[in-house]
């Protein structure tokens, strides 16, 4: 899904993009959640909480599992990454949402995730939401199957 990509320029984009973004919130980037959003954005791929503590951690210092968490619940509050919840992971955001909608293609066979913004969609389910009674606040929908690569 990601050919003629320039990975290092992809990640620096994406970083000073969070900085500015928490900046204009008036929240702290600091380095330990940058270094997270670091880790998951080198994957292009979802990666798993513990992962990222291993990669965190080295001989010299073991970093905890709760400030791993805590990192990476500021950087889902902020929009900066998508929990995927099938597969308990998590995965960069690659859009600046107003409201924090997201629908995602699952490869069953390859685990990569392409993140869309599909306002139609998004409308047409806060519509039905709506219908019910149901004041939506947030929308996380993952539609599983083979991507293009795998069922070639």
């Amino acid at each position: 899904m990601y050919k003629d990509h320039s990975h290092s320029k992809c990640i620096s984009t994406a970083l000073e993009r969070a900085d500015s973004l928490c900046s204009k919130r008036n929240v702290r980037f600091t380095p330990i959640r940058k270094k997270v959003l670091s880790l998951i954005l080198e994957q292009h791929m979802p990666i798993k909480a513990y992962d990222i503590l291993a990669k965190l951690s080295d001989a010299e210092h073991i970093e905890k599992p709760p400030t791993v968490y805590r990192a990476l619940e500021f950087l889902i509050e902020n929009q900066l990454i998508h929990k995927i919840d099938s597969s308990n992971s998590f995965i960069a955001c690659e859009f600046d949402h107003k409201q924090h909608e997201s629908q995602f293609l699952v490869c069953d066979n390859c685990n990569e995730v392409m993140e869309l913004q599909e306002p139609l969609l998004s409308s047409a389910l806060t519509e039905i939401s709506e219908s019910k009674g149901f004041i939506t606040r947030q929308s996380h929908v993952e539609i599983h199957g083979v991507c293009a690569d795998c069922a070639n």
